[in-house]
C-alpha cells in the first residue's frame, strides 16, 4: 500500500500556521528577507491584484510544490506526496467519482474505528470539499495538500469509468467525423437544413444517449449543456452539486442542442428566443421525463434538462428527510380546511417532491383534489391535474376562477 510522504525537510505545519507567506518561505529556507521585500515591492507596483505566490513562480524563486507546502503550512495543513502510493479500492469507494473529480479531492486512507477519512487536495482554499465530506458523507476528515498534476493523474487512474471511456471514444469519433468538423466556427451561420442534418448525426445521437443514460443512472436531478467562448461544457447535478463531464468539441454545440430540440418537439430554427419542452423516455423499463429549457446566450444555446425519474420517487411525507416533529406539523397544516402553504427553496431541493407528497397524503376516495400546474411533472391517480397553457388563455387565474365557482 505505502503511506503518504510529508515534506520532512521543512518545518511542521503547526509552526507555520497563520504566518505571512513571505515569512513562511524564509522559515523554510527558500527565500532571503531581501528577496521577500523585493517581491512585495513588485506586488505593490502591480496594484496588489497579483498574488505573491504567482510572482514567486514567475520569477522562478520557488516551484509549484514548494509554494503548495508553504500555502498549506499557512493554513496549518501538511503537504503530502502521493507519488508511488497505492490506494485500496475500498478507500476509493468512500468518495463518489463525480464528487472526487468535481472537487479535485482524493481519498487515500480510512480509519474505520474513528470513521476518519484522509484526503489530499490541490487547493488550500477548497473548504467546500472537506465540509461536504463531513456533512453529506458523515466522515471525520483530515486533509493534506498535494501538487495539481499528480492529483489529476491519480484521479484519472482511480476513477476512470466505463462511461468515461465510452464518452471519450464517442468524442474521438466526433473529432474524426468530416461532416461535423465542417461546422467549426460556424455557429451563427448554420441554416435550417444543416441543423436538421446535424440533429440526425449518428455520433451526436450516441453521445447524447450516453450522457442521458449516465446522468439517469447516477440519479442526477438535471443535466446542463453550456456553450462558452472557447469550450462547451456538459455538467450534471447530484444532491445539489454540479459535476463536470468530459467536454466535447465546441463545434458540436449546435448539433447537440438541435438533437435535444427535435426530441422535445421544439422549433430547431428558432435560436433567438427561449423555448421549453418535454422529452419522455424509457430507461431500463422505467419511465423518465426530461423537462427541457433552451436559453440563447452570447455563444450559443444553453440547454438544461430537468430529470424526473418516476421510478426513483416515493411521494411519502415520512421519506422527505424531515424531523418527526416537522412531519407532524406539516400533516396538521395540510389538513386545515383553508389557507395557503408556501414551499420555497433553490433548484433541486425537493419542493416538487414535498408538494406531491402532501397531495398523496390527502388523496383519498372521499376527497376531490384539483391542481393547477405549469408544468404537470407527475401524473397521480385520483387527482384532477390541469396543465396551464397561457398561449390560449388557460392561466392560473382563469383556472382558479373556474374551480372556485
Amino acid at each position: 500500500m505505502g503511506t503518504m510522504k510529508t515534506a520532512e525537510k521543512y518545518p511542521p505545519a503547526e509552526q507555520l500556521r497563520g504566518r505571512p507567506l513571505g515569512r513562511i518561505l524564509m522559515k523554510m529556507g527558500l527565500l532571503s528577507r531581501e528577496k521577500v521585500h523585493e517581491c512585495l515591492e513588485i506586488q505593490k507596483k502591480r496594484g496588489g491584484d497579483v498574488r505573491l505566490g504567482q510572482i514567486l513562480l514567475e520569477l522562478g524563486l520557488v516551484n509549484e510544490t514548494q509554494l503548495q507546502v508553504a500555502l498549506a503550512g499557512k493554513r496549518g495543513m501538511e503537504y503530502g506526496s502521493i507519488d508511488g502510493l497505492t490506494i485500496a479500492p475500498e478507500v476509493i469507494e468512500k468518495v463518489p467519482a463525480q464528487m472526487a473529480k468535481s472537487y479535485h479531492i482524493l481519498p487515500v486512507e480510512y480509519n474505520k474505528e474513528k470513521n476518519e477519512l484522509a484526503v489530499v487536495l490541490d487547493n488550500v482554499d477548497n473548504f467546500r470539499a472537506t465540509d461536504d465530506l463531513r456533512t453529506l458523507m458523515g466522515f471525520n476528515v483530515t486533509a493534506k495538500i498535494t501538487d495539481r498534476d499528480t492529483l489529476e493523474s491519480a484521479l484519472n487512474k482511480y476513477y476512470e469509468t466505463k462511461q468515461d471511456e465510452g464518452i471519450t471514444e464517442l468524442i474521438d469519433e466526433i473529432q474524426s467525423d468530416a461532416f461535423l468538423a465542417e461546422f467549426e466556427g460556424r455557429n451563427a451561420s448554420i441554416d435550417l437544413d444543416e441543423l436538421k442534418e446535424l440533429s440526425e448525426s449518428n455520433p451526436v445521437k450516441k453521445l447524447l444517449n450516453l450522457v442521458l443514460l449516465q446522468a439517469i443512472r447516477d440519479k442526477a436531478s438535471d443535466i446542463h449543456f453550456e456553450p462558452f467562448e472557447n469550450e462547451y461544457k456538459m455538467r450534471y447535478r447530484i444532491d445539489g452539486v454540479l459535476y463536470e463531464m468530459i467536454p466535447p468539441p465546441k463545434y458540436i454545440a449546435a448539433a447537440l442542442s438541435s438533437r435535444i430540440k427535435v426530441m422535445a418537439s421544439l422549433d430547431i430554427a428558432e435560436r433567438r428566443l427561449p423555448q421549453d419542452g418535454r422529452i419522455s423516455l424509457t430507461v431500463q423499463g422505467n419511465p423518465v421525463d426530461l423537462r427541457v429549457s433552451v436559453l440563447p446566450t452570447m455563444f450559443g444555446e444553453s440547454v438544461v434538462l430537468r430529470v424526473l425519474d418516476r421510478s426513483q420517487l416515493s411521494f411519502d411525507l415520512e421519506k422527505l428527510g424531515l424531523r418527526p416533529h416537522d412531519v407532524k406539523t406539516l400533516r396538521q397544516l395540510i389538513r386545515r380546511p383553508n389557507g395557503i402553504l408556501i414551499v420555497t427553496g433553490p433548484t433541486g431541493c425537493g419542493k416538487t417532491t414535498t408538494l406531491y407528497s402532501a397531495l398523496s397524503e390527502l388523496n383519498s376516495i372521499d376527497v376531490k383534489i384539483i391542481t393547477t400546474e405549469d408544468p404537470v411533472e407527475y401524473d397521480i391517480d385520483g387527482l384532477c391535474q390541469c396543465q396551464m397553457k397561457p398561449d390560449i388563455g388557460l392561466t392560473f387565474a382563469r383556472c382558479l376562477r373556474s374551480i372556485l365557482r
